[in-house]
């Protein structure tokens, strides 16, 4: 099956879509990407989707990706003698480490790490933000504030700390078993949420050690400030908008989506914009003008891809959501001023071999009007590094490894290809053009540019510019 847009969707599966059929029509629909999230989900749930993803990709013969997305720390306050209590705006409210019931004056706050970190002048955020606090008081077993907006406040509601970095990892107890059962499971990508420092994403990557690439979301203003040095550890970046539109004004959301998507890019590491994309559509079969055009917006970008959360997972219309974004995808990248922005957006090339060589595939295969470019690629690199330059004619990556096309099927523009690697050089051109030319992205009679490591089959050792004449023989494969 070929993509007819290069942004890739990620679909969230849920009570809407848990069965096989269902998974299947979201696939044919235009899904690359199935996101399991460990928030509502067991082990042998997890285990079964993942099965059941496996099936369709077997039946469809194309490889799908599976991101795991972890819960992360929760922090929540405790419970109250009369649920709900009223906070009123002005008046003193306390969060302690007393365990008794609640009231609207006080309440537990079971979580000593914040004890430890808040300071006078911080904010607390309560219930998704829609109550505000500001921090007038604090030491290790008390934390007195002022009610800057009130409301009712029931039990376990959660809490955001934006001002004050807490020390804490991003990964609890329950988030190391999920990820060893989705590792264990075959898992693609795995993303960590709440993430506030680097060694976040160290931590992650000495569990998963290359089984998994590793996601990073970012949802904290902490994670704004360090962006730069998580960006260099991490393999990719999901901008979490639901969470650090709580934690951030809404207002500078836009701004930081735009930051994050040309910084991912700079780095050639995949960016999928999240949140919030088609929310209409959870109960309505058609979405609103202003949710197709944020969708827009960040194919607009050159995201590498865009997110459906409740919609495809506990929605009334989960396939119509994604053939809704798939739409719009296409129709977006016909548009003569996608190109135009997505040119000008373009940086220059690391000072590498392989980038260098990268580049110039894009660049040739522009000039030329050549009918693809091939990438024989083990580790995946190949293809990032093309990517990163948004050529105008489709990139065809041909790996031995499933496992690297099953991660490459979350980047812009890639048509993955599982395939044995090439025995020599005259292999590799052969097998390129004739992989091409079955699936639909050359004809005979065409050219093609191919992009390789030399010797073949060595991971990130891209060297190699060739191009190449689609004979007769490749369209006979």
């Amino acid at each position: 099956m070929r993509r007819l847009r290069r942004t890739r969707i990620v679909a969230t599966l849920g009570p809407a879509s848990s069965d096989r059929r269902v998974i299947a029509n979201l696939f044919e629909a235009g899904a690359d990407v199935f996101r399991i999230n460990m928030s509502h989900t067991t082990h042998a749930r997890m285990r079964e989707l993942t099965a059941a993803i496996r099936e369709v990709e077997t039946e469809h013969s194309r490889p799908i990706g599976i991101l795991l997305d972890l819960q992360g720390p929760k922090l929540r306050v405790g419970s109250f003698a009369a649920n709900p209590a009223t906070l009123t705006k002005g008046e003193t409210f306390a969060l302690d480490a007393d365990p008794a019931p609640g009231d609207a004056h006080r309440v537990h706050l079971p979580h000593p790490e914040i004890f430890a970190a808040i300071e006078p002048g911080h904010t607390l955020l309560l219930d998704d933000g829609k109550l505000r606090l500001v921090v007038i008081e604090a030491d290790s077993h008390r934390i007195l504030t002022r009610v800057e907006v009130g409301g009712k406040l029931s039990d376990r509601k959660g809490v955001s700390v934006p001002d004050t970095t807490v020390p804490f990892s991003a990964m609890t107890a329950k988030d190391r078993s999920d990820l060893e059962a989705g590792l264990d499971a075959g898992v693609d990508w795995v993303a960590l949420s709440f993430v506030q420092r680097p060694d976040d994403i160290a931590e992650a990557k000495k569990i998963t050690r290359g089984r998994a690439a590793v996601m990073a979301k970012i949802e904290k203003p902490q994670a704004i400030n360090r962006l730069g040095e998580i960006l260099d550890l991490v393999d990719a970046l999901m901008v979490a908008r639901g969470d650090l539109g709580v934690e951030m004004p809404l207002e500078k959301v836009p701004g930081l989506q735009k930051k994050m998507t040309r910084m991912a890019r700079r780095a050639g590491k995949p960016v999928v914009i999240a949140t919030q994309m088609l929310e209409s559509m959870i109960t309505s079969p058609v979405p609103t003008r202003a949710e197709v055009s944020d969708v827009s917006t960040a194919i607009f970008e050159g995201a590498d891809a865009i997110m459906l959360s409740a919609e495809s997972a506990a929605g009334q219309y989960p396939v119509e959501a994604v053939a809704t974004m798939n739409r719009t995808a296409e129709e977006v990248e016909r548009d003569p001023i996608y190109r135009t922005i997505i040119h000008a957006q373009r940086t220059e090339p690391e000072a590498t071999g392989a980038d260098a060589i990268a580049a110039a595939a894009g660049q040739i295969a522009g000039t030329l009007e050549l009918s693809a470019i091939v990438c024989w690629t083990s580790s995946g690199s190949t293809g990032l590094r093309v990517a990163r330059e948004r050529p105008k004619p489709p990139i065809v990556a041909i790996s031995p490894r499933l496992s690297t096309a099953r991660r490459l099927s979350l980047v812009w523009g890639v048509h993955c290809i599982v395939a044995e690697d090439a025995h020599d050089l005259d292999d590799m051109v052969e097998r390129a053009c004739r992989l091409a030319c079955r699936d639909g992205f050359a004809n005979v009679g065409q050219r093609v540019i191919i992009v390789a490591g030399v010797p073949l089959g060595t991971p990130g050792a891209t060297n190699m510019l060739r191009i190449a004449f689609v004979g007769a023989e490749a369209g006979n494969p």
